[in-house]
């Protein structure tokens, strides 16, 4: 039976889910809950899906795919958890629940970031791979530390709560996309392109193409977060705010499609990467 591209992703979705939940099951403390709370959450799961279906673009299997892809999406949650906190973003709520403080308090939700975190390069450095795949695995997991890390996203989220709105321009607000919400976009194609045995110019190309939609996804988040809500925060840098909504949106359409465009031209887009990098839009 052939599956429609929504039922794919489904399914690849799923066995994401699986995956994480057998990894974080057996272990009832308190630490264990949160970090079961904080990513057993619906999730749209992009990063991991991502992963995925760029690494079986390239003809990898999936079994191979899944421990980096849970990697990733455990890094993403890590960062979730430590951004919603009162020293940070201070956000009560988080897919629709409280958010991991406000559930098991400041303590407990900072140790569950950090055992995410730290989990995340003990199921990369185990997952087992082919042997002529050995050297590929190590420059993944250094891939997302690198991506993961001060010079990636952790500097984008230092960015993120100490530039004044005086500091922000479009070069600058685009660095911090990039570094913040970026960074972990591009490691999620990287690490499917290298377990997916890619060449050094695919996996060049692959980059590109995460950054661009890396940057769009940043872009749709701040149009969605443009509409004006109750509750009084402090200010956070805001693509919409600084150059406009439909400036915003117009940056939004042409860097998915730019993104797009790169695989096509390389024979690269399967239609579950189409799919995945049009929903992007369904803000314009």
């Amino acid at each position: 039976m052939n599956l429609s591209v929504i039922d794919r992703l489904q399914e690849m979705k799923q066995a994401v889910e699986d995956y994480m939940k057998k990894i974080l099951e057996g272990d009832e403390s308190n630490l264990y809950a949160a970090m079961r709370y904080a990513v057993l959450s619906e999730g749209k799961r992009f990063r991991p899906l991502l992963l995925i279906c760029t690494g079986e673009s390239l003809g990898a299997r999936r079994e191979i795919l899944l421990p980096f892809a849970c990697a990733i999406e455990f890094i993403h949650n890590y960062s979730l958890i430590h951004d919603d906190l009162p020293s940070m973003d201070n956000d009560d709520w988080r897919r629709g629940q409280p958010s991991c403080h406000r559930a098991f308090g400041e303590d407990v939700a900072l140790l569950a970031g950090d055992g995410l975190l730290t989990l995340a390069f003990e199921i990369m450095a185990s997952a087992p791979v082919p042997e002529n795949l050995a050297s590929r695995k190590l420059e993944a997991i250094s891939e997302v530390s690198r991506l993961s890390g001060p010079k990636g996203m952790i500097a984008g989220q230092f960015m993120d709560i100490k530039l004044a709105p005086s500091d922000l321009n479009e070069e600058k607000i685009v660095e911090l996309i990039e570094k913040k919400t970026g960074a972990l976009i591009v490691a999620s194609v990287k690490v499917g392109a290298l377990i997916g045995g890619a060449s050094r110019e695919i996996i060049h190309l692959l980059e590109e193409f995460g950054r661009r939609l890396g940057l769009a996804f940043q872009i749709r988040d701040d149009i969605l977060d443009s509409v004006p809500k109750n509750e009084i925060k402090l200010p956070r840098p805001n693509f919409v705010h600084l150059v406009g909504l439909e400036q915003a949106r117009n940056w939004l359409r042409r860097l998915v499609f730019e993104a797009i465009g790169l695989l096509e031209k390389a024979n690269l887009l399967t239609e579950e990467i189409k799919y995945l990098s049009l929903r992007l839009l369904d803000v314009v």
